[in-house]
């Protein structure tokens, strides 16, 4: 009986064990899961980045898919000015600008050209991507760290974009409006945060 118990608590035990990394986040791996962790455990970036397919889905075809896919490209540039130290003033500031005025979008119901409506996400996208850029870790794979945060951002653009599928009933229209306020009161929260 003894010797079932002691076998039992082993298997337990080796079961519920982390796996052990001689050099955290190093490599491809390390440099992927960072990249893809920051925009999603940052509410400054969620809201923003779920606002873009909020507000895409809210515009239609093809803004829909134009806007997730502007975006991440944009960011990444951003991101590359970030890791070659390139300067960009108020990026915080923009990040949570970005909430704020998606958000409004949303809120107000505003249909711009596809054109005006691309050149603001990518406007933001700059800012979001020079945050990812110059908090890169320092033993990540550059790469894979933008990768990482590139698949992240599509997947919370995907979120909005469901979410606005809403839309297409006058009571989800009111809930995507709503929506569209909440994400505005949280950029104005972090914008007021930096004061």
């Amino acid at each position: 009986m003894r010797g079932k118990a002691l076998f039992i608590g082993v298997v337990a035990a080796v079961l519920a064990a982390g796996p052990a990394f001689a050099h955290t986040q190093a490599g491809v791996a390390g440099g992927f899961f960072s990249g893809f962790s920051h925009p999603i455990l940052g509410w400054d970036h969620v809201v923003a980045m779920v606002a873009v397919g909020l507000w895409g889905a809210f515009l239609g075809a093809p803004a829909n898919w134009m806007l997730p896919v502007v975006f991440p490209l944009v960011m990444a540039l951003g991101g590359a000015l970030g890791v070659l130290g390139v300067p960009v003033p108020a990026v915080e500031a923009g990040i949570a600008a970005s909430a704020v005025v998606l958000g409004l979008l949303i809120a107000l119901a505003v249909r711009l050209p596809l054109a005006a409506a691309g050149a603001i996400v990518a406007a933001f996208a700059i800012f979001h991507g020079h945050a990812h850029g110059t908090e890169l870790p320092e033993a990540a794979n550059p790469f894979a760290y933008a990768v990482g945060f590139v698949i992240a951002t599509g997947l919370l653009h995907i979120c909005g974009i469901t979410l606005g599928l809403l839309a297409r009933w006058p009571a989800g229209a009111l809930a995507v409006r709503a929506g569209g306020g909440a994400i505005c009161a949280a950029g104005l929260a972090f914008l007021f945060g930096l004061v």
